[in-house]
């Protein structure tokens, strides 16, 4: 494999960055180009700072694109593109057979005084790999060839549910008591007398003012209030605009008298619904807005034969009420030996 560093990331095409990213190790939404480039933009929507420096090195063999390592350096460590709070997902982007050869070489290659980035990296600070990621085992072991120090911990929960492709039968499969709960709460809601309905925005001309209109409901919950800076809410916008032209965007929303009383952003990617984030109307509690979109999403993913609907990170009650079971994201340290 022949390795180079890449000044920007629009250097690597995006429909071969994404093709790797379909046949890699983790084919998640965080790791396509569309998204890797507006977080990079506003690093990450202000988590990080301006003088963070990027670090993207590919691998050809016989002049083909076969791996990724999208990379930063800040802090004196490479971090992965996307980490750490706002994209759920992170890896190398790499085929499965290739991913082995490339992790060797890729460690080869920042360690090489000859080919390495001019900046004196301690560690590699990986944050949100999913637990079953070849890349786990891979760093760990070539870690140990090198003699560096190799730590892995788990980082957050991401409760996941696997769809049965029938709503009723994903509702016979989750507990007694939270499956009455749920068809009692989206009935009333039905029956309130009030015009209740839900939608998924199709027109991007109407993007912006839905996105407003979702933050707005986020806002209403003081810890998001707080994480929704300027330069947040930029970003969130710049990705949904990224993603709603690269096809997989859901943005949802219910309504109540034609006010929206909840929304819901999610990624609709590789068969998956990706719970991405949500707000609600508080003077509309009494409908369980919540519940009652979140019933609905889950019959039409499986009346559209998603095969998993994914809450990604967090151990929030609400997630395993409706049947999600644990899956989780680690946080991998790699330190290598003073030179």
């Amino acid at each position: 494999m022949n390795f180079r560093l890449h000044p920007s990331l629009d250097d690597i095409p995006a429909g071969e960055w994404n093709a790797l990213v379909a046949a890699g190790v983790t084919n998640a939404p965080f790791l396509r180009h569309e998204y890797l480039s507006t977080w990079w933009q506003t690093r990450g929507g202000g988590e990080w700072p301006a003088e963070a420096q990027l670090c993207l090195v590919s691998a050809e063999r016989d002049g083909q694109l076969v791996g990724i390592a999208p990379l930063f350096f800040s802090d004196g460590k490479l971090w992965l593109l996307g980490s750490v709070e706002i994209s759920d997902y992170l890896d190398l982007v790499a085929s499965p057979e290739d991913l082995p050869h490339f992790v060797a070489g890729l460690l080869d290659w920042l360690d090489s005084s000859d080919s390495a980035p001019p900046f004196a990296w301690s560690a590699l600070e990986w944050v949100n790999l999913p637990e079953n990621s070849p890349t786990l085992s891979a760093l760990e072991a070539e870690s140990a060839k090198r003699g560096w120090s190799y730590a892995a911990e788990v980082y957050e929960p991401t409760p996941s549910i696997p769809l049965p492709g029938d709503f009723e039968a994903y509702l016979a499969g989750i507990d007694k008591k939270q499956r009455h709960e749920i068809r009692r709460k989206m009935r009333r809601a039905e029956e309130s007398g009030r015009q209740v309905r839900w939608y998924i925005v199709e027109d991007e001309a109407q993007l912006d003012s839905e996105m407003d209109s979702f933050l707005t409901l986020m806002a209403q919950d003081p810890e998001k209030a707080a994480f929704l800076t300027e330069v947040m809410r930029s970003q969130m916008k710049a990705s949904v605009h990224a993603a709603f032209q690269a096809g997989w965007l859901q943005l949802v929303f219910l309504e109540a008298d034609g006010e929206k009383a909840c929304g819901y952003l999610n990624f609709d990617y590789a068969n998956k619904i990706w719970v991405y984030n949500s707000g609600l109307d508080r003077r509309f509690m009494d409908l369980s807005p919540g519940w009652v979109l979140l019933g609905y999403l889950l019959q039409w993913a499986n009346e559209n034969q998603r095969a998993e609907f994914d809450f990604m990170r967090g151990d929030e009650d609400y997630k395993y009420k409706f049947g999600g079971l644990d899956r989780h994201v680690m946080q991998v340290t790699v330190t290598r030996k003073p030179s």
